[in-house]
């Protein structure tokens, strides 16, 4: 009698992916049939984290008026563009700085150069019972520096993060950035940043605006705008990337609509057609 045939581990896995590859087909027709969609089958939008509260609102009201399923990633820009030079799967980027989409378009990774969608705006955010004051001119910050007051104080980190760097230029434009440096909390992305500064273990931060608008945010402190001559334009660009399907394509064009256009001013960005974002 001829022994059985004993697999290996390699010729299992294979056998399990071709299997896993040949029923993805019938359970996205089945969850289709059901209404939904699976993580797999959705398009994965990466966005700066400025975004999160904005874009949220933007992606649930998109399905409400007929689109698809879309799934939201947020991080820091410079983070997601390494990931896509790498070839990460993503399919629509919407960075905090359009810098980061002109390099992607100039390494073939994009379908094209994209569209700016809105302009950001950064400003100072503390906590209740903070020893700082909201003053978007940093003058009460120049003055704990000097007095002891501030011992923590956060923003997003300048080397991937956007708005960190934008952070870094007000303070340098105010003359506090060498004094301020060891008392720093670096957020991985602005979003991180803005728990720093509203969790009380820092006395403030510089966050952005549309972050600060958040009712979620807003509860926790005060915030006043910094002027935005201090530090260079947050110019916010996206784009579709190699291998965007039609959800990905439709959401896009989405964002360039007065729907979403609306909800973007409504968390404080100024839009392309220069509609002014609100004020505090």
């Amino acid at each position: 009698m001829r022994p059985p045939t004993r697999l290996s581990f390699t010729s299992v896995a294979r056998m399990r992916a071709t299997a896993a590859r040949l029923m993805r087909p019938l359970l996205a027709a089945l969850v289709l049939l059901l209404g939904g969609a699976p993580a797999w089958a959705q398009p994965v939008v990466v966005a700066a984290s400025d975004l999160k509260f904005a874009l949220e609102d933007v992606a649930a009201q998109f399905r409400r008026d007929g689109g698809g399923p879309v799934r939201l990633v947020f991080g820091s820009s410079g983070n997601f563009f390494r990931q896509i030079q790498q070839g990460a799967p993503f399919h629509l980027f919407l960075s905090a700085d359009e810098d980061f989409v002109f390099k992607l378009a100039d390494a073939g990774k994009t379908l094209d150069r994209g569209h700016r969608y809105a302009v950001g705006r950064i400003g100072l955010l503390v906590p209740k019972g903070s020893a700082l004051k909201a003053d978007g001119e940093l003058r009460d910050l120049a003055l704990a520096l000097k007095d002891g007051r501030l011992q923590k104080f956060a923003i997003a980190n300048p080397e991937h993060a956007p708005y960190g760097t934008r952070a870094m230029e007000a303070l340098q434009h105010a003359g506090l950035w060498q004094q301020i440096q060891p008392r720093l909390v670096l957020g991985e992305n602005i979003s991180q940043a803005a728990q720093f500064a509203t969790s009380g273990s820092t006395q403030g931060g510089i966050v952005a605006y549309s972050l600060a608008l958040a009712p979620a945010v807003a509860a926790q402190g005060s915030f006043a705008l910094i002027p935005e001559a201090w530090h260079q334009p947050l110019n916010q660009r996206m784009v579709l990337l190699q291998g965007a399907d039609a959800t990905a394509r439709a959401f896009y064009a989405y964002l360039q609509a007065p729907a979403a256009q609306a909800v973007l001013r409504r968390y404080g960005f100024s839009l392309p057609d220069g509609a002014a974002p609100r004020t505090p």
